[in-house]
């Protein structure tokens, strides 16, 4: 580059710097001179307040739209699709539609400010602009209702209500020239509608050919309104999904200019069909769905390939399978089936310690009788108070004794052999009384006898056994007790 041609590029950034200066001076001059009127207690109209009828910016658009509309195009899109002048177009139009959406509350606060003097009520009970509009610019200055002339704005219920509401109105009739401004600001109002709607009827035509895989994915105005915010659609092949999902939200709200409530971290994804037609606990991860797919798309679109969005249906396809996997309903809790009823009995834990446990709890023969019952027969109740409580089968038949319950020898506690020895050596020493032993308490030492009555005798008597006659000869202790002397 020559330094001629870098002079002239100097020149030409100056130049259109001071166009820029030019026109923020133009604007700021314009802006005074409105509060200096509103200072004086000057009337501004609704040109002087709305100005993006009369800019050429929308005629221009229009006409463009106009001329593209009836060509039918058919040649694919050749390098950067930034260059081509129709996608220019679209994303240019796509702005101007999102700023007639701005000029169109703004209108709508200016017939309110106008037509509260005439019916003051209507604004609590029409809520959305455009057809607050509409229903002013029906009702004017006459408030006699009738349903044929509101049934193409407002739903039935509301027309009553609105013609209850007129007719018991404190407003005043508006003058004439009140009147004509109020029907100015709605045919303004009107008209940018029918041009936001020609615009977006045109870019929705077209985005199909610009990014025919975004425009399956998430519709044609979805589309054009994320490809307009990122600045293109090189732009948006090049963001992170996590950007894509914020892209056109809301940071600030106008006072008195917006009616719904903004979500936080919502952007042009979050209110697309795909999103809103899930129920509302799983729009953020429908959100996030649809971004993460939309950033594949977009890149798929920005080389030109499946230009019959043929990649933008699988990606969808694959958010709606993944949608209605996470609504389905938590599986049903299974019911374990129960074991088999001729399951062999299982190995249990045995010792020492759980035979003494089963020994101590065993049921004895009382509880067995007790728990039994002879068939046919009407048992008698044990207690006059509880009725039904008897004693099963216990004391009939046999003798009638109560008896111990029985051991299992296999279970059975058993002494050890010296143990047996030193509780014998116990009892021989100690001797036998009513205390040891099992000699009842009431054995004595006075015996009564056929012969001489009372007789005292010793009840340790029988303990001592006599000596036997063998001890003499093969104890231990034994001898010769009388020695013979012989003769030689």
């Amino acid at each position: 580059m020559s330094l001629a041609d870098e002079l002239l590029a100097d020149f030409e950034e100056l130049g259109d710097d001071g166009d820029d200066e030019a026109q923020d001076e133009q604007a700021t001059a314009e802006e005074n001179q409105m509060e200096m009127e509103m200072m004086m207690g000057g009337k501004l109209t609704i040109h002087q307040i709305a100005k993006l009828q009369s800019s050429g910016q929308l005629a221009r658009i229009l006409q463009e739209i106009e001329k593209y509309s009836g060509e039918n195009r058919t040649d694919p899109v050749i390098g950067p699709v930034e260059q081509d002048p129709e996608y220019r177009l679209i994303v240019e139009a796509n702005n101007l539609a999102a700023e007639i959406d701005n000029e169109v509350a703004i209108i709508h606060k200016y017939v309110i400010d106008e037509y509260s003097k005439r019916f003051p009520e209507l604004q609590s009970l029409v809520v959305a602009p455009l057809e607050y509009i509409m229903t002013v610019k029906r009702l004017l200055n006459d408030l006699t209702v009738t349903k044929s002339e509101l049934e193409d704005v407002l739903p039935p219920a509301t027309i009553m209500v609105v013609s209850v509401t007129a007719s018991t109105t404190q407003g005043k009739p508006l003058p004439a020239d009140g009147v004509q401004c109020v029907e100015e600001a709605c045919d303004m109002a009107l008209e940018l509608n029918e041009g936001k709607l020609t615009i977006y009827q045109y870019v929705e035509g077209r985005m199909s050919f610009i990014a025919p895989n975004i425009t399956v994915l998430v519709g044609a105005p979805a589309a054009a309104k994320i490809m307009g915010v990122a600045g293109g659609l090189t732009a948006l092949s090049k963001m992170p999904a996590c950007n894509i999902m914020v892209l056109g939200a809301a940071r600030r709200l106008l006072s008195g200019f917006s009616t719904t409530q903004v979500q936080p971290h919502t952007g042009i994804l979050f209110y697309c069909e795909i999103v809103q037609g899930v129920p509302p606990d799983y729009r953020r991860k429908a959100a996030r769905l649809v971004s993460a797919k939309c950033a594949l798309a977009a890149r798929v679109d920005s080389f030109h390939e499946a230009s019959d969005g043929s990649m933008g249906l699988s990606f969808r396809e694959d958010i709606e399978e993944k949608l209605a996997k996470l609504q389905e309903p938590a599986p049903p809790k299974q019911q374990k089936a129960l074991p088999r009823p001729d399951d062999g009995v299982r190995k249990k834990r045995g010792g020492r310690r759980v035979r003494k446990m089963k020994e101590r709890y065993a049921t004895s023969d009382m509880r067995k009788q007790a728990n039994r019952m002879s068939f046919g027969e009407i048992n008698d109740d044990a207690y006059q108070e509880d009725m039904g409580v008897h004693t099963g089968n216990l004391g009939k038949g046999g003798t009638g004794r109560l008896r111990a319950p029985t051991t299992d020898k296999k279970t059975k506690v058993t002494m050890s052999k010296r143990l047996q020895r030193e509780v014998h050596r116990q009892q021989q020493q100690g001797g036998r009384s009513s205390i040891r032993g099992a000699v009842s308490g009431t054995a004595s030492s006075v015996a009564f006898t056929p012969l001489q009555g009372l007789e005292i005798v010793n009840p340790q008597a029988a303990e001592t056994a006599a000596p036997s006659q063998s001890g003499k000869y093969f104890g231990g202790t034994g001898g010769f007790s009388r020695v013979k002397s012989g003769t030689s």
